[in-house]
């Protein structure tokens, strides 16, 4: 957001609602590829009806959730929203395990979004929201943790869908590659399917699967 837009919005929005930041994680679980987290920033008085269908990304069809994205991407152009995307990788995820790689994606994410809102805000001045059981740097006092907060709140919503469409594009892009071929997954993106659990047995571990989530398949 540009400096005017921004000071503006904020001399003429309430102190509690300046900013709101919503986040969500995608790929908690599959024994395939990244982890990847979402951090959405919306004025306080954001108008969703420009950007309508937003909801829980597992509820929203892929053609639709792609939709949602190329408009959040034409939002973000226009400065009238902000978002941030950051991946951890499987072999990050064996390293530090899947709790402190979603922490650390979801920290980069916060960041970034709001170090570009620079008019001097204070971490008190945005209002993050989270999905689940994921939590904000204690520096941002003003938080909330929402169970399946993103059917429930639509920047969460809408960053579960980013989040699921940028990392949907990956695996995609991943199956592309001749030495991902054998695992198809582009139809799974990376979850314990019986196709994908079949596949791994019979040819083994790529450098993209998660070695940590994988041992007991290989016993």
């Amino acid at each position: 957001m540009s400096d005017i837009v921004v000071s503006r919005l904020v001399a003429e929005t309430p102190f509690m609602n300046k900013f709101v930041i919503g986040i969500d994680e995608v790929g908690r679980g599959p024994l395939a590829g990244p982890v990847t987290v979402g951090a959405v920033c919306v004025p306080g008085d954001f108008d969703w009806g420009l950007i309508p269908g937003v909801g829980d990304s597992k509820r929203v069809s892929s053609k639709n959730r792609f939709a949602i994205f190329r408009l959040a991407k034409k939002l973000k152009q226009t400065r009238l929203i902000d978002y941030e995307v950051v991946s951890v990788s499987a072999k990050q995820i064996d390293k530090k395990g899947i709790v402190s790689a979603i922490n650390e994606a979801l920290g980069k994410a916060i960041q970034a979004v709001t170090t570009r809102v620079d008019v001097g805000l204070a971490k008190r001045d945005f209002e993050v929201r989270l999905d689940g059981g994921l939590r904000a740097p204690v520096v941002f006092v003003r938080q909330e943790t929402i169970v399946k907060g993103d059917a429930k709140e639509l920047v969460i919503g809408l960053a579960s869908i980013i989040a699921k469409v940028t990392r949907d594009g990956y695996m995609e892009r991943l199956a592309r590659r001749a030495e991902f071929t054998l695992y198809d997954f582009n139809s799974h993106k990376g979850y314990g399917t019986k196709k994908h659990r079949s596949a791994i047995l019979r040819h083994g571990l790529s450098k993209q699967h998660r070695v940590s989530f994988c041992r007991k398949l290989m016993t």
